[in-house]
């Protein structure tokens, strides 16, 4: 029986390629977007890849449409294999707001509801259907810039809301450090993206390598860990 995967923010950058190169490991993607129509329009452009790739809507700041995603899993696969929580802002990286003593909690606010609710209560949401069958891996993607050992300046807001991803992933990783479930976080670098810019040195295929990796991982693989390039690194 195939494995199902679902990754979240996957219309287009990391989230896209992650699907694309689950489902080349035949395993069962569900794309999710916040965009119904540009969540539709990648799903056809990996379906004519010939890759098992299906869509569904879904906002992880609404609590509601979680939960849609969750009946729909149950409904149509009556379980969950890996859950990738891609989805991220970065509203702090260009504007006014990059010194801490200029953020506003409206921007804080925003940028956490986003990074860190939505990750938290898609995993309240799904894990369970993990712990059925006893098999899970959960990739929550974050970021160097969330590394507490190298906190800098600048985009506070979303420095903070990856701080708090790495706390949730070794938080969840604790409870189900006895099960087959296994939780981890991922900084997949300064990546050619809409977000990262066209400056960024890490091709697509560098960031979601160690993505793929963690979501594939073996069962006696590694848990409650920070990775890059295959590597843990520092909190």
């Amino acid at each position: 029986m195939k494995k199902i995967a679902i990754v979240t923010g996957a219309n287009r950058g990391l989230g896209f390629e992650t699907c694309r190169q689950l489902a080349s490991k035949d395993i069962q993607v569900v794309l999710t977007s916040r965009d119904e129509t540009k969540g539709k329009a990648a799903v056809e452009k990996l379906q004519a890849e010939g890759l098992d790739v299906v869509y569904h809507p879904l906002d992880v700041t609404n609590a509601e449409s979680i939960e849609h995603l969750a009946q729909f899993i149950r409904n149509e696969f009556g379980k969950l294999d890996i859950l990738v929580n891609n989805a991220g802002i970065a509203r702090d990286f260009t504007d006014a707001e990059n010194s801490i003593f200029n953020t506003k909690i409206d921007t804080l606010q925003e940028t956490i509801e986003t990074n860190l609710y939505g990750p938290l209560l898609l995993s309240q949401a799904l894990i369970p259907l993990m712990k059925k069958h006893n098999y899970g891996r959960v990739v929550n993607v974050s970021s160097g810039a969330g590394q507490l050992s190298e906190m800098n300046t600048g985009y506070p807001a979303y420095r903070i809301s990856k701080t708090a991803l790495n706390a949730l992933t070794r938080l969840f990783a604790n409870e189900l450090k006895d099960t087959n479930i296994l939780v981890n976080a991922v900084c997949p670098g300064w990546v050619k993206t809409d977000m990262g810019g066209s400056n960024a040195p890490r091709t697509l295929e560098q960031g979601v390598d160690t993505i793929v990796w963690l979501a594939t991982l073996p069962d006696d693989g590694a848990t409650s860990g920070f990775w890059r390039d295959r590597q843990p690194i520092p909190w």
